[in-house]
Formats: structure tokens, C-alpha cells, sequence
């Protein structure tokens, strides 16, 4: 048992409120920080060990949380697959790239920078895939297709992007070509 003469158990009455008043300026720091624009939002600077450690960790973790729960309803039979290319190709390839753009100019533009499909497969599962494709991902460029395509032709999407690396031989033969560059009728 620790005996303390009265000062010290004087002080240590203080310690919450100083932990309260050093927390509070914390908060207060960090708000001044960022409500006067110290905080730069540009895309083409490189960002902070801070962002780079935490961002995608962040994104990751709401994605897991947020997408629905539920088995990708669009089976990967050749033609879901060519549609889902088409759409790919109309809507996506000039941020994520295709076999002729591997790293398209576009995608480079944006912080974070886009992922780039064709050089690394997406590692969500088609679920995640779905839920960032239908309702986009705030402060990265990416849009909210939601409001454009149906939820089949989002999980077509989603089986394509699934499906990329292993794709039948008719499909990527014509996803090698540039077949897939003819528009859906639901591209811009």
C-alpha cells in the first residue's frame, strides 16, 4: 500500500482535469488544422505517411462493414461475361485500364490513384466490388454507378472483375482485341 503525504494526493486530484484540458486542446488543434485549410486535398502531391499507413486500411474496413451480405446472383457464362466486359470497357477501362492501356493517364490523375485491374486483380470479394462499384468511393473519383445501372449490371461488373484473370478463351480473345471497346448502350 502506498502512503502519499498530502500534496501528492493534492495533485493527483488534478491529473483527470489536465488529462481532460490536454485531450480537449487536442481536439481543438485539430480542428483549427483542418477548418483553416492547413490540410492540402490535392491529388497530385505525395501524401502523408499517416494517410498512406491508414486510408485504405479505413476504406477497406467501411466497405467490409457496409456491403450487403449476399452471393453474386450473375453466374460467369460467356455471355454475362462479354457484357460485363463491354460495360467494363465503356465505363471503367479509362480509369483501370485494358489490355491496350494497362495504366491509362486518367487513373494516374487521381489520389488515391485508381487501381489499375489489369496489372493487379481486384481482392475484395464480388460483394465489395458491387457496394464501390453501385455507390462509389467518396474524395477519389470514383463515381456512384448506382443511379446509371441496374444492380444486375452492377454484379455483372462485379463477375467480370472476378472473372479477369481467368477468362474463358472466346471472351478474352475478344477482350485482348478490343471487341469490348463497341458501347453497352449504357455508356457515356
Amino acid at each position: 500500500m502506498f502512503i502519499f503525504d498530502g500534496a501528492k494526493e493534492e495533485r493527483l486530484k488534478f491529473l483527470p482535469i489536465g488529462i481532460l484540458i490536454t485531450v480537449g486542446l487536442i481536439v481543438v488543434a485539430g480542428y483549427v488544422y483542418l477548418q483553416f485549410g492547413f490540410l492540402s486535398f490535392r491529388a497530385d502531391q505525395i501524401p502523408s505517411a499517416f494517410e498512406m499507413r491508414h486510408a485504405m486500411a479505413v476504406l477497406d474496413a467501411s466497405t467490409e462493414r457496409h456491403a450487403p451480405d449476399m452471393k453474386n446472383p450473375i453466374l460467369p457464362t460467356d455471355a454475362n461475361l462479354l457484357e460485363g466486359m463491354k460495360r467494363y470497357e465503356a465505363n471503367c477501362a479509362g480509369c483501370h485500364g485494358d489490355p491496350r492501356d494497362l495504366e491509362p493517364a486518367l487513373g494516374r490523375s487521381f489520389y488515391p490513384r485508381a487501381p489499375q485491374f489489369v496489372k493487379t486483380l481486384t481482392d475484395m470479394p464480388a460483394n465489395q466490388d458491387f457496394y464501390i462499384i453501385k455507390h462509389g468511393v467518396r474524395w477519389t473519383g470514383m463515381p456512384a454507378w448506382g443511379n446509371r445501372f441496374s444492380d444486375d449490371q452492377i454484379w455483372g461488373l462485379a463477375t467480370f472483375l472476378s472473372q479477369m484473370d481467368k477468362l474463358p478463351a472466346s471472351v478474352d480473345q475478344e477482350w485482348r482485341k478490343g471487341a469490348g471497346m463497341a458501347k453497352t448502350g449504357n455508356g457515356p
